[in-house]
C-alpha cells in the first residue's frame, strides 16, 4: 500500500460526557463468557457520516471544502442515545451498537448532502440506506452460532434505559490508523455547523 495514503471518514465526534455514558452501558453488558467481544474504547466512539477510504494527503483540502459545503445548510441540532439493537439482528449479532434519536431528519439531511458533494469529488455513493448509530462492540470471526446467540439474549435480557443528550455542532475527517492495539483515530480537519 502506498504509504502516503490516509485511511479516513468523515464523522460527528462524541462529547466526553456521552462516551462517559457508553463507557457505562458497555460495563454494564460485558461478562466473562464473552471473551469473544472486542469492545469498541468509548473515547474512540464516534457518528460515521461517510468513510473514505485511502485518500491522499492532497484530498484533504477539497474534501474539506465538501464537508464546508455540506455544513453551511445546517445549523446545529441536538442527539439523544437510543436503543441498543445488533447488525444483522440480536438473534446472531455480528456488531452490537446503539441507536441515535432526537434531530434525526437533519442528521439524514446532512449525511445525504455530504455524500451528494463528495460523489462530486468521484467519492462512490454508499449503497446502503444511512443508519445513524454509535457501534459499542464488534464480535470475532469464526465463532458458532451458538456463542453468537448466547451474547444476543444476554443483551435483549438486560434492558438498559439511557437518558441522554447532546449537540451535534461540528463534523471532522478523521485518520484511521489500525494498529495491533486496535484502531487510533486523529482529527485532520474539523467544520462547525452553521450558527
Amino acid at each position: 500500500m502506498d504509504n502516503n495514503l490516509i485511511r479516513s471518514f468523515i464523522a460527528i465526534e462524541l462529547p466526553a460526557e456521552v462516551s462517559a455514558t457508553l463507557e457505562e452501558i458497555q460495563q454494564a453488558l460485558k461478562s466473562p463468557q464473552h471473551n469473544f467481544v472486542k469492545w469498541v474504547p468509548p473515547m474512540t466512539i464516534h457518528i460515521t457520516l461517510k468513510f473514505l477510504g485511502n485518500i491522499s494527503s492532497e484530498k484533504i483540502a477539497s474534501i474539506t471544502s465538501a464537508m464546508e459545503q455540506t455544513s453551511q445548510a445546517i445549523s446545529p441540532f441536538q442527539l439523544k442515545l437510543g436503543e441498543i439493537g445488533a447488525f444483522p439482528n440480536l438473534k446472531q449479532p455480528r456488531v452490537l451498537w446503539i441507536g441515535v434519536k432526537g434531530e434525526t431528519d437533519k442528521l439524514k439531511t446532512m449525511q445525504a448532502n455530504l455524500e451528494e458533494n463528495l460523489a462530486r469529488l468521484g467519492f462512490t455513493r454508499e449503497s446502503r440506506g444511512f443508519t445513524p448509530h454509535l457501534t459499542l462492540a464488534r464480535l470475532r470471526e469464526g465463532i458458532s452460532s451458538a456463542e453468537r446467540r448466547s451474547f444476543g439474549d444476554l443483551i435483549a435480557e438486560k434492558s438498559i434505559k439511557v437518558d441522554c443528550q447532546f449537540a451535534a455542532t461540528k463534523i471532522s475527517l478523521m485518520k484511521s490508523q489500525l494498529l495491533p492495539s486496535g484502531a487510533v483515530y486523529t482529527r485532520l480537519t474539523e467544520v462547525k455547523l452553521k450558527d
